[in-house]
């Protein structure tokens, strides 16, 4: 029997809390930067295993010494979406919150984090009750703000890396819909994609609307960018290359006769490749400025980026040891090749700013052949288990992939 299978012997014996914990996450989410009972939770229950604790950057990190050896890291989200639930589940979200404009808005785990808080947890639970096993140091870190870009470099920028030991290499994971729940994912390079959001103002000239030519009409303006922004990707970008380019939003006006002074547009964009986002990015703003004076704009556009998330890209190495050790405590059948996904994540910005390797991996939350829906949907309902037990059993074998003693 290797390590990490005599460390998961524990898993019968923490699944009744970690189920119970789940639940309670499930019923009490918190928007992104706003997750202080959480953190309370999470630094609460690091403590009673015996692991040091700080809060940093709005999250919560755990450091349990074990002897000479490698430092590992390990990453989970906290933070919850602006949604509401629409699951069914006997433990449904009815919780609302303040967001960040003052709105009040409904607040759900719709992607699945209360699952890797559950999971980061229970890893972290067996660890300390298994250090005969393994020999290093062990770094649990539970991050904020994820669904806004906005928590990894919050825990940086408050000296994560002054704080903590350097880690020798960073691991997360996500649940998914795909593989099914009992199965982890894993693929080098690219995994998740970079992705911008851009909010573009255009200017018009506000007239009646039966005297159009005394006006300049921005909604004629905006639809004329949003037409030609397809071309980007059709004719700009190699067919080789992956990007995408949404306009998600556009809004002028309040009335059917009134032509507007402005319209408001926001874009987001895709890539595997942080050159390929720079390159659209450039493309877009570009074109928005053509067609502001082909139109006669009277004021110069306003281009303002936000949620900007890096590329997810797993070193090669790193990934083969994890996955080789996926392999060996779940078997073959349970560990899948991934293929690229085009959501983002900020997880990336912690190793980086280390600047060590990293791998990050998926774990289904679906049951075989049931139906599916995707994370930020409000329906979104991650079966409980082999969930919670396949994510803390891949914390746990990715762990000591290189913090284990020799069999």
């Amino acid at each position: 029997m290797g390590r990490s299978q005599r460390v998961l012997e524990g898993l019968a014996d923490i699944t009744p809390w970690q189920e119970e914990l789940y639940i309670d996450l499930h019923r009490n989410p918190e928007l992104s930067m706003q997750e202080s009972e959480t953190a309370a939770e999470i630094a609460r229950r690091l403590e009673s295993f015996g692991y040091a604790v700080q809060h940093i950057g709005g999250g919560v990190v755990g450091v349990l010494e074990n002897g000479d050896g490698p430092t590992v890291l390990f990453r989970a989200d906290i933070d919850a979406l602006p949604v509401k639930e629409a699951t069914g589940l006997d433990y449904a979200s009815t919780k609302t919150a303040t967001d960040a404009e003052g709105n009040t808005v409904p607040v759900m785990h719709a992607c699945g984090h209360d699952a890797h808080i559950v999971a980061g947890l229970g890893a972290a639970a067996l660890l300390a009750d298994n250090r005969d096993e393994w020999a290093g140091t062990y770094i649990a870190l539970f991050q904020p703000g994820e669904e806004t870009a906005s928590g990894a470099a919050s825990m940086v920028a408050d000296g994560l890396v002054d704080k903590v030991p350097k880690p020798d290499v960073a691991l997360g994971q996500h649940v998914l819909v795909t593989p099914w729940s009992g199965q982890v994912g894993t693929i080098a390079g690219p995994m998740l994609s970079t992705g911008t959001c851009l909010k573009v103002t255009v200017f018009g000239k506000g007239s009646h609307g039966s005297m159009p030519h005394l006006g300049v009409d921005p909604v004629l303006l905006a639809s004329s960018i949003v037409v030609r922004l397809q071309s980007i990707v059709a004719r700009e970008i190699a067919p080789s290359d992956f990007g995408v380019v949404t306009v998600g939003s556009l809004q002028a006006g309040t009335k059917a006769n009134i032509i507007p002074d402005r319209a408001v547009l926001l874009l987001n964009v895709r890539a595997y490749d942080s050159a390929i986002r720079d390159q659209i990015v450039a493309a877009i703003e570009r074109i928005v400025r053509a067609e502001c004076a082909a139109t006669g704009s009277p004021q110069d556009p306003e281009i303002e980026l936000f949620d900007s998330y890096p590329l997810t890209d797993n070193d090669p190495e790193v990934t083969a040891k994890v996955t080789a050790a996926l392999v060996a405590v779940l078997g073959q059948d349970r560990v899948v090749t991934l293929k690229p996904i085009t959501a983002s994540e900020d997880f990336s910005i912690i190793p980086d700013a280390f600047g060590i390797p990293y791998c990050y991996w998926g774990f289904g939350g679906f049951a075989e052949g049931t139906p599916t829906l995707p994370n930020h949907n409000p329906g979104f309902a991650p079966v409980i288990q082999p969930t919670l037990c396949t994510g803390t059993e891949a914390a746990v074998a990715g762990v000591l992939a290189y913090l284990g003693k020799e069999n």
